[in-house]
């Protein structure tokens, strides 16, 4: 059976979007950003560098539930940092497929210091992110290590989706 909804997950600055709109490319099914569907003050929040708390993201979470729901197909990128993150996003949607895109602090800071026009701000929330991230195991997941080309990691994310769905 297809992977039809997949999470690509992992702290700001690892390559969710990207990998995520090009996984979704190569599969043919519609891809969400995560960041899109935020509400505008939790965009506000994370543009004066303050980090956001599980009420924060609680209704989001919920909407981006709703997108898996609502869709029989769906890629969408989150950062899904904690297990009941996850868990809300797998409601409802128990064939859900999680890529996790991992990376150490020192590769994606050097990541984020390049992007321009980025309403995340600063190190602090990077850091914050880091402490707050419980990484998913390998039978939760399926774990892409991002210090490599973005062909590579895109590869590699599909040849597991691949393997995960027979």
């Amino acid at each position: 059976m297809k992977a039809k909804k997949i999470l690509v997950m992992g702290v700001s600055g690892c390559g969710k979007s990207l990998i995520g709109s090009e996984l979704a490319k190569s599969l043919k099914l519609p891809f969400y950003d995560g960041d899109d569907f935020h509400p505008q003050a939790n965009v506000e929040k994370m543009r004066q560098g303050i980090p956001l708390d599980d009420a924060d993201r609680s209704g989001w979470l919920d909407t981006l539930n709703k997108l898996y729901v609502d869709n029989e197909c769906a890629v969408i990128a989150c950062s899904a940092l904690k297990p009941e993150y996850r868990d809300i996003l797998r409601c409802n949607n128990e064939s859900l497929v999680i890529v996790y895109l991992k990376g150490d602090f020192d590769t994606i800071w050097a990541r984020h210091k390049n992007r321009a026009n980025h309403y995340f701000n600063g190190e602090a929330m990077l850091r914050s992110q880091f402490d707050t991230l419980v990484e998913p195991g390998i039978e939760e997941a399926l774990h892409i290590d991002i210090a490599q080309s973005v062909e590579q990691v895109l590869q590699q994310a599909l040849t597991a989706i691949e393997a995960r769905s027979l």
